[in-house]
């Protein structure tokens, strides 16, 4: 008898941390893999969890997260987003964003229902699909579209076994936003429909279209059917406290509430304490810090995007997340192929487009979450190599 679940043992490792583990141990090797922010954590944040530790703050909190970072997270959502949620009912405190996905696919999916799911899209969402009995249903993007959903796309693949959306937007790995008007399509698309949107906004401070980030659940007859999941980690460079939260319908809420209370019992005290604290700064001074971020990774995404075109790897401008998916056909080389050679010739780590989805063959995904001195290397590196490929 085979003492492993088939589900689990048939998933492939993450194709991110397949290249970082790599260059974690090759000497000279530059990444532009791993979607981690450079900066440091703001010192008023890293201040007050060290605040918390020094006067005794490490024991359990609520299993819903503390009462004060709940109100902060509902305040935070009303003013950004104009979303409106009870910070006692509709708002839930998780281990990262990552912990909100898997709660909600668990919360909603019963065995064999589909879920759809736009590709390419982040590596987690397809297998916490089949790890909660579900069926991931891919949607097929493009660079012509600039990797958005359409109706056109959406609709056909609904069945009567459908249960919910997985809306990634800004999108990792491609960058891609929707804005208003497309989502005005959608939503026209979805309403009467008893489909479920998960909304993963991760990403939705760091956009440079030059107007804010629109929730799906702001429109019209969407929230009760959207489950918005977010965290600290990207805008707030807070990748390594693990906090996230999801917002959306009391009953939904209350059921990841139910899978959260006996799996992970409550994030972090110090971390929700450091969290409370960004949050409350932010919103008395406009988030200037994050604004301070946003400002740098839109240099290094136009310079990033620049240089690709410039040496022959068609890259789609990217509006948001801090990630660039150029195409990679030029050089005659699929993704792995293209991503193992330049590893290993030129000690440059890109991720494979396919590990985001079949879709992403030809691209592969560069983050622009580090130093722009380390990207100028890097591309020094990789334009010496597609060069090469490209006489060949």
């Amino acid at each position: 008898m085979n003492r492993l679940n088939h589900t689990v043992e048939a998933t492939p490792p993450s194709g991110i941390r397949k290249f970082f583990d790599v260059v974690s141990d090759m000497e000279g090797a530059i990444s532009l893999g791993v979607g981690e922010p450079d900066f440091v954590t703001p010192w008023n944040i890293r201040e007050a969890a060290i605040y918390c530790l020094e006067k005794g703050g490490t024991h359990y909190t609520s299993n819903w997260g503390t009462k004060e970072l709940r109100e902060a997270i509902a305040q935070y959502m009303a003013q950004r987003f104009h979303l409106s949620y009870h910070p006692y009912s509709q708002v839930l405190v998780t281990v990262g964003a990552s912990e909100g996905i898997d709660l909600a696919l668990r919360a909603i999916i019963n065995p064999g229902e589909e879920v759809l799911l736009p590709e390419p899209s982040y590596v987690s969402y397809a297998p916490g699909i089949q790890f909660a009995g579900g069926v991931p249903v891919g949607i097929k993007t493009n660079m012509d579209k600039q990797f958005r959903i359409e109706p056109d796309d959406v609709l056909p693949l609904i069945t009567d076994k459908t249960k919910a959306l997985i809306l990634p937007y800004p999108n990792n790995p491609t960058g891609a936003v929707m804005e208003r008007r497309h989502l005005e399509e959608l939503a026209t698309a979805l309403r009467g429909r008893d489909i479920i949107v998960i909304s993963d906004e991760i990403y939705a401070e760091l956009t440079y279209t030059g107007t804010r980030h629109v929730s799906i659940a702001e429109l019209d007859g969407m929230r009760d059917n959207t489950v918005v999941l977010s965290g600290f980690s990207k805008s707030f460079a807070m990748t390594g406290w693990r906090l996230g939260y999801a917002c959306g319908p009391k009953d939904i809420i209350e059921s990841m509430f139910k899978i959260h209370q006996y799996t992970m019992l409550c994030a972090p005290i110090m971390s929700q304490a450091g969290a409370y604290e960004g949050l409350r700064h932010g919103l008395e001074n406009g988030f200037a810090d994050v604004e301070k971020m946003r400002r740098e990774y839109n240099r290094r995404r136009r310079y990033l995007v620049k240089a690709f075109n410039d040496m022959g790897l068609t890259c789609f401008e990217p509006l948001g997340a801090f990630y660039t998916f150029p195409s990679i056909r030029a050089t005659g080389l699929g993704s792995e192929e293209f991503c193992e050679a330049l590893l290993r010739e030129e000690k440059v780590a890109v991720v494979p487009g396919t590990a985001f989805g079949p879709s992403g063959e030809g691209h592969v995904r560069c983050s622009y979450a580090y130093s722009l001195d380390e990207i100028k290397r890097a591309l020094e590196r990789m334009e010496r190599f597609v060069a090469r490929r490209k006489r060949g």
